[in-house]
């Protein structure tokens, strides 16, 4: 049985988590917060028309953008309640509700390969740490042989920056680029934030 994430036990133990977090993000966009600097970062590697899958969409902040933008995007999430609000929030992409670490688009009816698999908002540092290395092997399935991953996350969440590399490596991935931010500012040694660009190796 696959371990629990973080995230699935926060929803579980408290049931309006999940709402708590539309609600939080939906008053940030009112507000006039910039909630799509990651999603123009990766619509800049691609041409139009690429097929984009966000691991962890939530409710489609991301996905949405770069539907809108004119790529083909798929959003997955394992919480079914913000799945359920995606299209509304976000309309355009194809939402699914999936455990990444079990993630198997094919038999979902969802084609493959993906051009850009993206996977922001510290979605990593969520995952039991038993699924880890599993969640990035099964992205690396889904990924054309020049696609790439853009992985952000950041310092102090229970998942150290050379432990992520490594377990990428494990999982098939090499590291293309390595940032600090998602304003392309170089990845340091004391960096507090982690923006990998992966390769399939």
């Amino acid at each position: 049985m696959t371990e629990q994430s973080a995230w699935t036990r926060l929803t579980e133990e408290n049931p309006e988590h999940s709402i708590a977090y539309i609600q939080r993000f939906r008053d940030l966009a009112a507000a006039g917060h910039d909630l799509v600097g990651e999603a123009r970062l990766v619509d800049a590697m691609l041409p139009r028309g690429s097929r984009v899958l966000d691991a962890g969409s939530g409710t489609g902040r991301h996905a949405g953008y770069l539907a809108a933008a004119g790529h083909e995007v798929v959003g997955v999430d394992g919480d079914p309640v913000l799945v359920a609000a995606a299209p509304t929030e976000n309309p355009g992409p194809r939402y699914l509700a999936s455990d990444l670490a079990e993630l198997d688009l094919p038999a979902a009816g969802v084609p493959e390969p993906f051009d850009l698999i993206m996977c922001a908002g510290n979605v990593v540092t969520f995952l039991a740490p038993s699924t880890r290395i599993e969640v990035l092997r099964r992205l690396r399935a889904h990924i054309a042989a020049d696609g790439r991953a853009v992985i952000g996350f950041g310092a102090g969440r229970g998942y150290e920056f050379d432990e992520f590399l490594a377990d990428a490596r494990t999982a098939g991935w090499t590291p293309d680029l390595l940032l600090s931010t998602w304003d392309l500012r170089p990845f340091t040694d004391d960096a507090d934030f982690l923006v990998a660009v992966l390769r399939p190796a």
